[in-house]
C-alpha cells in the first residue's frame, strides 16, 4: 500500500530542480575546466564501496557519518561514501602509481547519515583537487591558491582564510609523552575551547612547568600575522618540528599575501579539523554569509599506504551546492531561441529540427493531443511551412 505522502523525502535530501539543476551544472563545467587549467585530471570514484577502504584514515567522525549495508554478494561490508578523498588516495596509490606528482580533481554526491547542525543537507555535492607526491610547502600553497581561485570563479565575496597546523599538538603530545587516550582526551578538551577544564586536565599529571605553559598558551594562539611571533615565544623550549610547523606556517601566509594582498589570513593554533586524519597544515575559508566554513583542506601524508603506496598528500573540498548558493555568478542565459515545431511526419521538417538543434537552437516539438501551445511553454518562435520549406517565425 502506497503511502499517503509519498512525494516526501528522507530529512536533509533535496530534489534539484530545472533552473538550479542548470546553474549547478554550468558552475560544475567552469570549476572542472579552471581544475584541467592547472593539471587536475577528473576522477570518478564509486558511490558504493568497501568499508575499510572509505574509512581509512579517517578516523571516528567520518564512521559515525557513513551508511552501512552488507554486500548481497560477498558478504563484505560496504559503505555509502561520506567523502570521496580516501577513494581518490587510493586510485593515486594503486591504479595509476606515476612516480611524479599526480594532481586529481573529483565531482559527486556524497552522503551523510547527519546533517550539519548549519546547514541541513545530507547530500552534499562535493567537488575537490588533491595533490599527491610531494612534501613541500609549495604543494601546500598549490591547493590553497587553487581553492581561493574556485571560490573567485564562483563569485563568492568576502572570503577569509583560517591556517593551522596539527603538526603543532602532535609534537606538544609526543614531548609529553601522553598515551593515545591521554592524547585523545586533550584533544576532545581543546576542540571545545575548554579552557577552564584544560587548566584542569593538565594539572591532573605529572608534565613539567614547560609543557604545562605550552599547553595552557594553545587556546590563546589565534588572530593574525603577530601570532607566529607570539608562537615562537610560547615554544621555545619546543621540539625541533614544532618549530618547523611555525616556519611553514609563516612561509605559506607570506607567499599567499603576496599573491592575494587583499586576503585576510588569521591562524588558530588550536584548530585541530581532521586532526585524525590531516598530518601537517590544515586551512579553511569562510564568508560572513555562512557560521561554518565553506571550503576545507590540508596535509595528510601516507594515506595511500593501506593501499599499497604511501606518498606525500595534499587537497581541499567543498560542497557546490552551498558554493552556488553563495555564488555571484549568474546561471546560464536562456537560449535566445526557443522554437516550437508542429506535430508533423514530415522528413524536411525533421532535417530542420535537426539543423537548429546542431546549431544551439532549442526545439521543442509538439507530441499528439497535447496541452499547451508554443507560447504556453516558454518558445519564442514557431516553425511555419510555405513552398514547401520550414521557417522560422517569431511569436509576438
Amino acid at each position: 500500500m502506497q503511502q499517503k505522502d509519498s512525494w516526501l523525502l528522507p530529512d536533509g535530501i533535496e530534489e534539484i530542480l530545472p533552473a538550479n539543476a542548470k546553474h549547478l551544472e554550468s558552475l560544475r563545467r567552469r570549476l572542472l575546466d579552471m581544475f584541467a587549467c592547472w593539471g587536475y585530471e577528473l576522477v570518478i570514484p564509486p558511490f558504493i564501496d568497501f568499508l575499510d577502504s572509505l574509512l581509512t584514515g579517517s578516523g571516528h567522525d567520518l564512521d559515525l557519518q557513513t551508511f552501512k549495508l552488507t554486500d548481497q554478494l560477498s558478504g563484505e561490508m560496504l559503505g555509502v561514501r561520506a567523502d570521496m578523498t580516501p577513494q581518490v588516495a587510493r586510485i593515486d596509490a594503486h591504479h595509476l602509481k606515476h612516480e611524479w606528482p599526480t594532481r586529481l580533481c573529483y565531482y559527486g554526491t556524497v552522503l551523510h547519515t547527519r546533517g550539519d547542525p548549519l546547514e541541513k543537507t545530507r547530500s552534499p555535492l562535493q567537488i575537490g583537487a588533491e595533490l599527491y607526491g610531494h612534501a613541500g610547502v609549495d604543494s601546500d600553497v598549490e591547493v590553497i591558491r587553487l581553492m581561493l581561485e574556485m571560490l573567485a570563479l564562483m563569485g563568492v565575496l568576502n572570503v577569509h582564510l583560517d591556517l593551522g597546523h596539527v603538526g603543532i599538538y602532535r609534537s606538544l603530545s609526543r614531548q609529553a609523552g601522553l598515551s593515545p587516550v591521554q592524547e585523545g582526551e586533550l584533544f576532545d578538551v581543546l576542540q571545545r575551547k575548554a579552557r577552564p577544564e584544560l587548566a584542569e586536565w593538565i594539572d591532573s599529571y605529572a608534565l613539567d612547568s614547560d609543557l604545562k605553559a605550552m599547553f595552557l598558551a594553545l587556546p590563546l594562539l589565534n588572530g593574525g600575522m603577530e601570532i607566529i611571533g607570539k608562537a615562537r615565544q610560547v615554544f621555545e623550549q619546543a621540539d625541533a618540528d614544532l618549530k618547523q610547523a611555525l616556519a611553514d606556517l609563516e612561509t605559506i601566509a607570506g607567499r599567499l599575501a603576496r599573491l592575494f594582498p587583499s586576503l585576510p589570513v588569521s591562524f588558530d593554533l588550536a584548530e585541530l579539523r581532521g586532526y585524525h586524519y590531516h598530518t601537517g597544515v590544515v586551512f579553511a575559508a569562510f564568508t560572513p554569509a555562512v557560521g561554518r566554513e565553506i571550503a576545507r583542506g590540508g596535509r595528510y601524508d601516507n594515506i595511500g599506504g593501506v593501499f599499497g603506496r604511501a606518498r606525500p598528500a595534499t587537497g581541499f573540498s567543498a560542497d557546490l551546492k552551498l558554493l552556488a548558493g553563495l555564488s555571484s555568478v549568474k546561471g546560464p542565459s536562456e537560449p535566445e531561441n526557443k522554437i516550437f515545431a508542429p506535430c508533423i511526419d514530415d522528413a524536411v521538417l525533421a532535417e530542420k529540427i535537426r539543423d537548429l538543434r546542431a546549431a544551439g537552437n532549442t526545439v521543442i516539438q509538439q507530441l499528439p493531443g497535447q496541452a499547451g501551445d508554443g507560447a504556453a511553454m516558454g518558445c519564442t518562435a514557431v516553425l511555419v511551412q510555405e513552398n514547401q520549406n520550414w521557417f522560422i517565425k517569431n511569436l509576438a
